[in-house]
Order: C-alpha cells, then sequence, then structure tokens
C-alpha cells in the first residue's frame, strides 16, 4: 500500500476529486458535506491500474484548520497537490506547500481541478513554478474534473507513475504510528488510527504509549476497512488496543516499539527558513501529528535548541515545522541535530555547542556520536535512531577509539597518584578510580585496566614488580628480618611490631610488597619461614604432633598453630584423624 495527503485550497475540490477517485465520501462528519469544506482530516483509498492499493489522506485547507492539515501531512511521504483552474494560486495553497517544504515531502504530484470551469494553463504554470522551487521540485502535472470525470483515468496513471518513485519503507525498523484519530467501538474498546511510515504490527504485539509511557498489546489490526492479520509499511492502520481508554490516548500521541525509542522534551536542530534569531521566542513545533509548544533558545543563524512543553519520541534525522499559529506563518523546517544535547551551563558553552552544530547535517553518524559523546550506550544511541555496528567497550558502552585511548591514560596517571597519596593501600579502588575519571558506570573501570596495570579485589596497582615501601615500614621490616636472622619461626609480639612501627596498615603493606608474610593479625614470619619449616618438619619422625612441630620450630604455639594451618592449606603438610600431620613429598 502508499499513502498521499491531499493539499490544497479549500475551494479547490479535493473532496470532490477524492471522491470521484475512490468512489468514497472522504469527509466524515455532516458539518463538512454542508458547508462543503473539509474541517478534519478524511481517509479513502482506492486500486490504481497496476494493482497498487493507494490510501489517501484528504486534510482541510481553510486557514483555521491548518493544525489538522499538519497532523495528517506530517506522517505521509507523498503529496497530492490540488489547484483549481478557476481559482489558481491562493493564500492557503502557499502555505500547504510551505508545509510540505518544510516537512521535506520530496514526492508529489499536481491536479488541476474544475478544469471544466476554466482553462487550466495559467493555473498550472504558476503552480508547477511554486512547487518547483521546494523540495518537490519538478512532478508531473493533471488537469481534472471532479464533476465530469475528465482527466481521471490520466491522474490515475499519474498516481501509478508517482508511487513507483516513493523509496522502499523500512518493515524491519521500530514502529513508531503518530495517533491522528482515537475512538471507542462497542465490544471492542479504543482504537487509534495513522499512517504506518515504518516497521511491522501484528495482532499481540506489545506496543508503548508515548504519552504515559504504559506498555499494552494490540488486539486487533484493520487496514483500508478490513482485518488483516499483519500492517507493514506503509499503510494506513486501525489498531484495537486492549484495556485502554480512549481518554489515554489521543492525536498527537504516539504507540512505539518498546525501548526503541527515547522521549525527550530538549532538543538541538537547524531551521530552515527564517533567521533563528529574527524568530519570536515560542512558536509551535509540528511533527508526525503532534502539535506542542517550543521555545527556542537561538545557537547560531540557522541553529537552535528547543525546549518543548511535553516529551516527543524524537531521533536524529527527524523532519518538523515551527509554525506561528497567531500569524498563521510557517517560520521554517526543521531538522533534530540531537535528542540528548549537552547542558549549556558554563561561560562559552552556548558560542562552543553553534560551533559544533554547525558540523552536523542531521544524518545518524554513528562514529561522529561517538567522537561527540566519548562514552555512550549502545541501546542509548539506537534509541537516538543512530544505527551502531561497533563493539562495546564494556557491558552495553560503546567508545570513541580516541577518549577511550586518552582515558587509559588517566587511568594510569590516577593509579599513581593515589598510590603516591596512599602508600599504605594494595592499589586505588576501582569506584574512586570511577568518579577521579568521570565515568557513568564502574565496569569501564575494570575494562580500562591494561598492562602494566592489574586489578584485583576491587583495586588496581601497577602489576609486575613489588609494591614499593615508605622508608619507615622499610626501616621496621629491615628490623624484623634482623631479629628473625636467628630464630625464624619466633614471630614478634604484637607489643614488638607496635614499638617498631607496624601497625595493620603497615604489615597489610609489607605483606602486599612481598616484605612479610601473615599467619594471623599480628604473626608475622619473613617469606622464606615457609619453605624453612617444611624442611624442618621433614626431619621429624612421621606423623608428628603439634608440640612435636613447636619444639622443632623453636616457636610458641602462637606461631605454630596458624603456621601449622597455612602448610595445610598449602598442601605441604596433611592432617590426620588423631590431629597429628605428616609432610606431603613433593610431586616427582
Amino acid at each position: 500500500m502508499h499513502v498521499v495527503a491531499t493539499a490544497g485550497h479549500v475551494d479547490h475540490g479535493k473532496s470532490t476529486l477524492v471522491r470521484a477517485l475512490t468512489g468514497m465520501e472522504p469527509d466524515r462528519w455532516a458539518e463538512e458535506r454542508r458547508r462543503g469544506m473539509t474541517i478534519d482530516l478524511g481517509f479513502a483509498w482506492t486500486t490504481l491500474p497496476s494493482g497498487e492499493q493507494l490510501a489517501f489522506v484528504d486534510v482541510p485547507g481553510h486557514e483555521r484548520f491548518v493544525p489538522n492539515m499538519l497532523a495528517g501531512v506530517g506522517p505521509v511521504p507523498a503529496a497530492l497537490m490540488v489547484v483549481a483552474a478557476d481559482g489558481g494560486w491562493m493564500p492557503q495553497s502557499a502555505e500547504h506547500l510551505a508545509a510540505l517544504d518544510a516537512l521535506g515531502v520530496r514526492h508529489g504530484l499536481l491536479a488541476v481541478t474544475r478544469s471544466d470551469l476554466a482553462d487550466p494553463g495559467a493555473a498550472t504554470e504558476r503552480a508547477l513554478a511554486e512547487l518547483a522551487a521546494t523540495a518537490l521540485g519538478e512532478v508531473e502535472a493533471v488537469a481534472v474534473s471532479g464533476v465530469t470525470g475528465a482527466g481521471l483515468d490520466e491522474l490515475r496513471a499519474a498516481l501509478d507513475r508517482l508511487v513507483t518513485r516513493l523509496p522502499a519503507p523500512d518493515r524491519t525498523a521500530p514502529v513508531r504510528l503518530w495517533v491522528d484519530r482515537s475512538f471507542t467501538i462497542q465490544g471492542s474498546g479504543t482504537v487509534v488510527t495513522g499512517t504506518l511510515g515504518a516497521g511491522t504490527l501484528r495482532p499481540g504485539d506489545e506496543v508503548e504509549m508515548a504519552g504515559t509511557g504504559r506498555t499494552v498489546r494490540v488486539r486487533a489490526l484493520q487496514s483500508l476497512g478490513a482485518a488483516v492479520p499483519v500492517a507493514e509499511a506503509v499503510a494506513r492502520v486501525a489498531v484495537n488496543l486492549r484495556g485502554v481508554e480512549r481518554g489515554e490516548v489521543r492525536r498527537g500521541d504516539a504507540l512505539l516499539t518498546p525501548g526503541r525509542f527515547r522521549m525527550t522534551d530538549l532538543v538541538d536542530v537547524r531551521v530552515r527558513g527564517d533567521r533563528v534569531p529574527d524568530l519570536p521566542r515560542t512558536l509551535m513545533l509540528h511533527i508526525g501529528s503532534a502539535a506542542v509548544a517550543a521555545q527556542i533558545r537561538p545557537l547560531g543563524t540557522d541553529t537552535a535548541r528547543l525546549r518543548l512543553s511535553k516529551p516527543l519520541p524524537l531521533r536524529v534525522g527527524d523532519r518538523a515545522l515551527l509554525r506561528d499559529p497567531g500569524r498563521h506563518y510557517i517560520a521554517g523546517g526543521v531538522t533534530v541535530l540531537d535528542v540528548v544535547p549537552p547542558a549549556l551551563a558554563r561561560r562559552g558553552a552556548a558560542a562552543a555547542r553553534a560551533v559544533e552544530l554547525a558540523t552536523m547535517d542531521g544524518r545518524a553518524d554513528e562514529r561522529a556520536e561517538l567522537r561527540r559523546r566519548g562514552l555512550v550506550r549502545r541501546s542509548e544511541l539506537e534509541r537516538m535512531g543512530v544505527p551502531t555496528t561497533a563493539s562495546p567497550v564494556a557491558g552495553d558502552w560503546l567508545a570513541d577509539p580516541e577518549h577511550w585511548a586518552r582515558l587509559r591514560g588517566r587511568l594510569a596517571d590516577a593509579v599513581s597518584r593515589y598510590l603516591r597519596e596512599h602508600p599504605l593501600e594494595a592499589g586505588a579502588p576501582a569506584e574512586w578510580l570511577r568518579h577521579a575519571l568521570r565515568l557513568p558506570d564502574r565496569v569501564l573501570v575494570d575494562a580500562l585496566v591494561a598492562p602494566p596495570l592489574v586489578s584485583e579485589g576491587g583495586r588496581v596497582r601497577p602489576g609486575g614488580s613489588p609494591l614499593a615501601l615508605p622508608d619507615e615500614v622499610a626501616r621496621a621490616v629491615e628490623k624484623v628480618r634482623a631479629e628473625l636472622a636467628q630464630r625464624p619461626f619466633l614471630a614478634p609480639e604484637a607489643a614488638r611490631l607496635a614499638e617498631l612501627g607496624l601497625g595493620p596498615r603497615q604489615i597489610g603493606a609489607a605483606v602486599r610488597a612481598g616484605a612479610l608474610i601473615r599467619l594471623a593479625d599480628t604473626v608475622v614470619l619473613l617469606p622464606d619461614a615457609v619453605d624453612q619449616a617444611v624442611r624442618v618438619l621433614a626431619e621429624l619422625p612421621q606423623p608428628f604432633t603439634l608440640s612435636q612441630a613447636r619444639q622443632a620450630l623453636g616457636t610458641t604455639r602462637r606461631v605454630a598453630v596458624p603456621l601449622l594451618g597455612l602448610l595445610d592449606q598449602r598442601g605441604a603438610t596433611r592432617r590426620l584423624p588423631d590431629d597429628r600431620r605428616t609432610v606431603v613429598p613433593p610431586a616427582g
């Protein structure tokens, strides 16, 4: 299926033309038919000569109903511009064309109606010139009469040619269905309609309601008035939602694939049209079927920051327009450049941001986003509308390679600084490093660690060479070494260690540096004491008791108990059921 919007002046016979093409009545309200004027969106469809199905969104032409017109045009990829032969180009024609141009609609067709009442030549020439100066460019023109039927076959053939030029939709993309109608059907509940521009919907799918954030299930789908098992873009669809009250969803809301869009009320944009510094400080932003107030902060002659009156599911590259409803004036088209813009709190930040925005074109570019952000979650980029191919550095995190290399250098500097300031500690705590480097996630610290750094027990330190001890600790260890030279298993008492200045932190530092081994809180020996003990105990008759071991080692029970426990743990000795031990011969 293909979808086009019919745009033009209120008196140009748009509805008559749609009726003639489709045999359907696009005007849904009795007042519209009574007054001969489209007030709200109308819908009709037909089958073209090629067999392609084409749906029309008939939008109102009167200036009082321009917001309704924009709600219909916003999600539609092509337009049928309607001008009357006997009326010619009108102010509302210009406003409709300005809206199409601002929204970036590039595919269209000109129908010159009421050609039975006047020569269509002048109106056709003027309209083609106006269209050629916009995003629509050069389009095909057909003179028709909805009353006599003249030119209708030619128009159908031209519509067939138009739909063959439309870009193929991405049916694997996440769904963002802008709601243009919401109503209830007795026995079925709430139904919403819209133009499905990308993605695929099926009954049973879960969708997120942008207005509330609630996830609901699709009960049933219709397209072109018939139930369908699947709706693929591009299509007009009616979605029956399970468990939703009518007031929960209305025009301007959207149904979304859960977790694939980011709601935002702050965006940086490029404006095509009036100079941004000349714009009023508040305008209406129209995108899809939504219309919200936007406060404008200029950041350049054609770039601005918009603060929206309510969050919308926007993505990089989205097209929208700004309109001044008081003056019935379209101020310009908008291209969304950034949906997660940085704060502008520091002096000079706005000017720097203007320079950065000048380099952005609204195309979703993963490498450019990584350069700007340094670190960003892959899921967050995808919610912004930026496809990702890079491999994460940790978890879901993507990193700009140059930024990652700089972080690795800063990590090494931070570890060195911490150890200078805390020489008795085993290394820099990972959480301290996270704050020092201003990283958003602890897993990034571990991912940054690379030789010569190592990560152990939640701390990062240099690997390979032993840690250097502060001078006062090193001197105290040398005194312990001298005292143990003759009796290597007679560990100093706690009071003696304190006298030497070896408290728990100093002992911990000496143990980590490999200068001492700790058997218990205040029981320390030299590192080679374990091997010496095995040699001494191997000379005893096997098996031996704790008392025999204590006497052979020349030490006290305070030392012998934890020392034998350590030997058991290392497999150098084996404890027997009667609490005696035997030395385990080395393998081989």
